[in-house]
C-alpha cells in the first residue's frame, strides 16, 4: 500500500522541517504485514525563507513543486493531487507533527472499514490542548448561528447547540463525523478519482468543509480516529489576528453557504446566515481596530479633560473670567496639541509592548519641547498661554502613566510594568542531547534564568512533578530520545500545567514551539538596531507613507520622467497601504532592493548586502536608494 502525503508550504521553514522529519520517521508496518510506502509532495507557494532549499538539501526524496506566486491552498494541493500515485492520499499542514504510528493506524482503519472515504485524527496544539476542530458537523444555519453567536462556548457538549464541533462526541471516541479538518485529511484514491480535487473558489479556509461534504454526498463515510494523534501548531502560515484572515475566513463561509443551501427555505437561510457571517466579520474587524485604538483614545480623552479643567481653573485665577479663551482654542488648538504629544510618544515607543515608562516620558517630553518651540514662532495674538501648554503637557504625561499603571494592576496582557526575567526551562532527554540543547540555547543568547534537565526514561507523573516543583514555564523535548507519540501523549495529559512545549529535532540546530522558534539563523534578527525592532519598523513605515504621498502629489510632474510609467501610481499605492515597501528585504516585497546601489554585485554579495541592511537598518539607506532611482519609481 502506498500513501501520498501532500504538504502546501508558505514561509514556515522550521515547521515544515520538523513536519517532514516526523513524516519520514513514521512506522510503515501494517497489521496485515504489508509495508506502507511513502510518497511525499511539498508544494511551495513562493516562500522567501529558504524553505525550498531546505527540502532539496535535507529531503531530496521529496517531490518539490515550486510556485512563482502564492496561489492559495486549494490550487496548490490540486497540482500535487494530479501527480499522486498512492492508494491513500493525505493533505497535511506544514505546521504539524505526526506521531510515529499515526499513518499506520490510519491505514489499518481504512483496511478494516471499506466504506470509509475520509479520515482525520485527534489534534492537540503546542500546549497539549485538544483542538475541537478535530471533529466537526455540517455547518447548518442553526449550527453556524450557535457558533457565530458564541452559544457553543456556553454549551460545549450539547448535541444540538455544539453540533458545529460535534461536541456531543467524546474527544477520545472513534466516531463517524461529517466534516474533517484540512490540517490532516486522509482519503482513498477512489474518492479522489470520483469527486476530483479541492474547489479552487476557496483561496484558504473552507475548502476542507466543502471537500468533506462532497465525500459524503458521493456515498462515502468520514471518520474521526482519536487513537492516531498529531500536534498542530495552528495558524502559523497565516496570522489570525490580521484583517486579511478575517476577510478570507468569512468569505469562504459565504461561498459554502451559497453553494450548498438549496430548497424551499434556501433563500431565507442564505440571507440569515450571510447576515450573521458578515456581522461577525464586521465585529471582528471592529474588535481589532478598537484593540489598536482604545488606549490612544483613552489617552486623548483623559488629556483633553485635563486641559479643559486646567483652563477652567486658570481663567478666573488671573482675573480673566470664564470663556476668556476663544472657542477655537478648545475645539481646535488643544486637540492639535494633544495629538502632537501622543504622536511624539508613539514615535518614541510609548505604545510599544511591553510598556516602558521612560519611553512615554521621553516621548511626551520631546513633544512638549516641540510645542514650545512652535509656540515661540507664533504671532502674539495666537499665543494663548505658555503655562497652560506646560501644565497640559504634564497632565497628558500623567494621564498616560495613570492608564498604564491601571492596566498593569488589572493584569492586562502586554501592559505589565515589570521586566520579566526569563523563567525556568526544563529539557527532557538523554544526557548527551540535553547538554547539546543547553549549549544551543547559550550560543543563541536564549539561556533562561534557570535551566534544569530530566533524563530519560521518565514517567509523565515525574515530568509533572518536575514542572510543579521547579516552576517551569517551558519544556523542551529532545526528539532524538523521546518518540513523538510519547511527546504528544504527555502534552495532552499535562495540558493543564500552562507551560509551553517545544521539540528539539535530532541533530537540528533549531527548536520549534507553538509561540516561538529558536534557530541559529533567527538570531541574526535579535539585535536592537535591526529592521525587526519596533523603532526601526516604525521609522521605515513612516518613510514609506510620506514618500509615497509625496510621489502621488507630485505625480503630474514626476510621472513624465518615469521609465516605468505603467507601474508608477500602482507602486505608490501599494507602498502607501503597506502591501509593499520602497526597499524590500527578506519576507517583505519591495519596489527596490538593498543592493540597488551596487548593480555589479554577485548573488552572494547581494545576500550579504540584504543581511547587512536588515541588521543595521538606517533610514538614510532608503533615502539614498530612492534618490538614486527617482525616475524609476
Amino acid at each position: 500500500m502506498k500513501l501520498s502525503v501532500v504538504i502546501v508550504n508558505y514561509n514556515v521553514k522550521y515547521f515544515l522541517q520538523q513536519c517532514l522529519a516526523s513524516v519520514y520517521g513514521s512506522d510503515t508496518l501494517l497489521d496485515n504485514n504489508e509495508h506502507l510506502e511513502l510518497e511525499v509532495f511539498v508544494v511551495d507557494n513562493d516562500s522567501v525563507d529558504s524553505s525550498t532549499e531546505m527540502v532539496q538539501n535535507e529531503y531530496p526524496a521529496t517531490h518539490l513543486i515550486i510556485n512563482q506566486e502564492n496561489i492559495g491552498f486549494a490550487r496548490a494541493n490540486n497540482i500535487a493531487l494530479k501527480q499522486c500515485t498512492g492508494d491513500l492520499i493525505l493533505l497535511l499542514n506544514p505546521d504539524t507533527v505526526v506521531g510515529k504510528d499515526t499513518f499506520v493506524k490510519c491505514a489499518n482503519f481504512f483496511n478494516t472499514h471499506a466504506t470509509c472515504g475520509g479520515l482525520t485524527v485527534k489534534m492537540v496544539d503546542g500546549k497539549g490542548h485538544f483542538l475541537k476542530e478535530s471533529k466537526r458537523g455540517f455547518p447548518t444555519p442553526e449550527a453556524s448561528f450557535y457558533k457565530i453567536s458564541g452559544l457553543v462556548k456556553l454549551f460545549p457538549h450539547h448535541k444540538r447547540i455544539a453540533s458545529y464541533y460535534a461536541g456531543h462526541l467524546g474527544e477520545d471516541e472513534t466516531n463517524e463525523i461529517e466534516i474533517m479538518c484540512g490540517a490532516f485529511l486522509m482519503l482513498r484514491r477512489e474518492v479522489y478519482e470520483q469527486i476530483g480535487g479541492l474547489d479552487e473558489s476557496y483561496f484558504m479556509y473552507g475548502e476542507d468543509i466543502d471537500y468533506s461534504w462532497r465525500i459524503k454526498l458521493a456515498g462515502w463515510h468520514n471518520w474521526y480516529l482519536p487513537s492516531a494523534r498529531i500536534i498542530h501548531y495552528k495558524g502559523e502560515s497565516t496570522r489570525k489576528g490580521s484583517m486579511n484572515y478575517v476577510y478570507t475566513f468569512y468569505n469562504a463561509m459565504s461561498i459554502f453557504v451559497q453553494r450548498y443551501f438549496t430548497g424551499s427555505n434556501a433563500r431565507l437561510f442564505r440571507i440569515l446566515l450571510h447576515t450573521a457571517i458578515w456581522f461577525r466579520a464586521s465585529l471582528s474587524w471592529i474588535k481589532r481596530i478598537a484593540k489598536c485604538l482604545i488606549v490612544p483614545l483613552a489617552d486623548f480623552a483623559i488629556a483633553y479633560g485635563g486641559w479643559m479643567l486646567i483652563k477652567y481653573i486658570w481663567e478666573p485665577t488671573k482675573g480673566m473670567g470664564h470663556n476668556y479663551y476663544p472657542p477655537e482654542y478648545s475645539i481646535i488648538i488643544v486637540p492639535i496639541y494633544i495629538l502632537i504629544l501622543l504622536c511624539s510618544s508613539w514615535l518614541h515607543g510609548g505604545y510599544d509592548k511591553p510598556v516602558r515608562i521612560n519611553r512615554i516620558v521621553r516621548g511626551v517630553g520631546m513633544g512638549m519641547v516641540l510645542l514650545l518651540a512652535f509656540y515661540s514662532l507664533l504671532d502674539e495674538s495666537q499665543r494663548y498661554s505658555r503655562l497652560l501648554l506646560l501644565l497640559g503637557s504634564l497632565w497628558t504625561m500623567l494621564g498616560m502613566l495613570t492608564i498604564r499603571f491601571s492596566l498593569n494592576a488589572l493584569h492586562i496582557k502586554g501592559y505589565s510594568l515589570r521586566t520579566r526575567a526569563r523563567g525556568c526551562t526544563l529539557i527532557a532527554g538523554s544526557e548527551e542531547e540535553t547538554a547539546r540543547i543547553g549549549n544551543l540555547l547559550t550560543s543563541l543568547d536564549r539561556k533562561p534564568a534557570s535551566l534544569i534537565t530530566l533524563s530519560t526514561p521518565f514517567t509523565t507523573s515525574r515530568l509533572q512533578d518536575m514542572i510543579r516543583i521547579e516552576h517551569a514555564n517551558e519544556v523542551i523535548f529532545c526528539g532524538k530520545d523521546i518518540p513523538l507519540a510519547d511527546i504528544i501523549s504527555m502534552m495532552a495529559e499535562l495540558r493543564t500545567t500552562g507551560v509551553e512545549y517545544k521539540i528539539a529535532p535530532s541533530g537540528g540546530d533549531y527548536i520549534v514551539g507553538s509561540e516561538s522558534i529558536v534557530a541559529s539563523d533567527e538570531l541574526l534578527l535579535d539585535n536592537l538596531d535591526t529592521i525587526s525592532s519596533n523603532p526601526s519598523h516604525r521609522t521605515k513605515r513612516i518613510l514609506d507613507i510620506t514618500t509615497s504621498l509625496f510621489a502621488i502629489l507630485l505625480s503630474p510632474i514626476l510621472f513624465w520622467f518615469q521609465k516605468r510609467k505603467n507601474d508608477y501610481l500602482k507602486d505608490c499605492w501599494h507602498v502607501l497601504i503597506g502591501r509593499k515597501t520602497w526597499v524590500g528585504y527578506t519576507g517583505h516585497p519591495g519596489i527596490f532592493s538593498p543592493f540597488q546601489l551596487y548593480p555589479s554585485a554577485t548573488e552572494k554579495q547581494q545576500e550579504r548586502l540584504v543581511l547587512r541592511y536588515m541588521r543595521h537598518y538606517k533610514s538614510t539607506t532608503d533615502w539614498n536608494i530612492l534618490l538614486h532611482n527617482w525616475n524609476n519609481l
